[in-house]
């Protein structure tokens, strides 16, 4: 559907949608570009405040994952007539107190009437045009780093069927709350070529897109992964969201070698981790300086797909 959309040549549009990055960037001046993104989904937990709390994280990370700073945001929100107004007021709260915790303000925003819940944030950024992080620069030879676990999304259809420990919920919920702010900050202390947030493609999906867009051929140890505890065993008791299989459907043809863990590689995360690519010299330097950032493989020449799987 996107080719078909007109495209008009505008030269401060330093970022714009041809490359499937995470956010769009528009330059002010020669000092200051803006970051813009827009993201909103269903309810991912049952609590109506820790929803809207990581509603606001997710949207957030796509400004992070350009290299940008969050300063504004506008709410999303789809809402049922006869919902119940004191769960939207907690989501409202959730969410306005994470964007306080990344100094971002909310202006207002928008909200229809919906038979299903949804909520979210645009999200505007400010950036160096000169520090913009694509995925579009990873080059042949660096190493590939990841700030965040997986299975977000296995462990989030577990819960839905009753299956998930609590201690299991309560990790991927922490993990679902944590900004990457601090990631993006320490990550623009090094040479970083490229990066993305692995979000609702999955960590294959949006490894693809780096690839593609960087002329590269991604190489991932599945052994490398780590995943959250609980992830591997709902995926292989069936716990399987729709998005994951159709992000295999997707991109599964982009891929060579195969993994004991592939159900987890499709998984879509809900405000997931950045992935990285970097000076392999820098990966070991940014692990010490951020030590939830760990190393899943490496960036070669193109190799024909786009995606190669490391032993089993």
């Amino acid at each position: 559907m996107l080719a078909r959309i007109p495209r008009w040549a505008n030269e401060n549009v330093l970022v714009g949608f041809d490359t499937a990055d995470d956010a769009g960037v528009y330059k002010l001046t020669p000092e200051c570009a803006l970051v813009q993104t827009v993201d909103f989904f269903t309810p991912i937990v049952d609590d109506p405040y820790t929803f809207g709390a990581i509603a606001a994280a997710n949207a957030l990370s796509d400004v992070y994952a350009m290299g940008g700073r969050p300063v504004s945001a506008l709410s999303t929100l789809a809402w049922p007539a006869k919902g119940d107004l004191e769960e939207l007021a907690e989501i409202l709260r959730g969410g306005a107190e994470k964007m306080h915790e990344a100094d971002c303000a909310v202006l207002g925003g928008h909200s229809v009437q919906d038979s299903e819940i949804k909520f979210g944030y645009a999200v505007t950024g400010v950036i160096h045009p000169d520090r913009i992080k694509t995925n579009t620069g990873a080059r042949p030879g660096d190493a590939l780093m990841l700030t965040k676990r997986i299975g977000t999304g296995v462990i989030a259809t577990a819960l839905k069927r009753g299956t998930a420990k609590d201690a299991d919920v309560e990790a991927a919920v922490e993990s679902m709350l944590t900004l990457n702010r601090k990631a993006c900050e320490t990550m623009l202390e090094y040479d970083v070529h490229g990066c993305t947030d692995v979000t609702g493609f999955g960590l294959i999906g949006h490894a693809r897109e780096m690839a593609i867009g960087s002329g590269v051929t991604i190489e991932i140890d599945p052994r490398a992964v780590r995943f959250l505890p609980g992830a591997v065993d709902y995926a292989r008791q069936g716990a399987i969201p729709g998005g994951l299989k159709n992000n295999r459907e997707f991109a599964a043809n982009c891929v060579t070698g195969e993994s004991e863990f592939d159900d987890l590689l499709y998984d879509p995360q809900t405000s997931g981790g950045l992935l990285i690519s970097l000076p392999e010299a820098e990966a070991g330097k940014l692990e010490q300086r951020f030590p939830a950032a760990y190393c899943i493989g490496r960036v070669t020449e193109s190799q024909g797909k786009p995606i190669r799987l490391l032993g089993r």
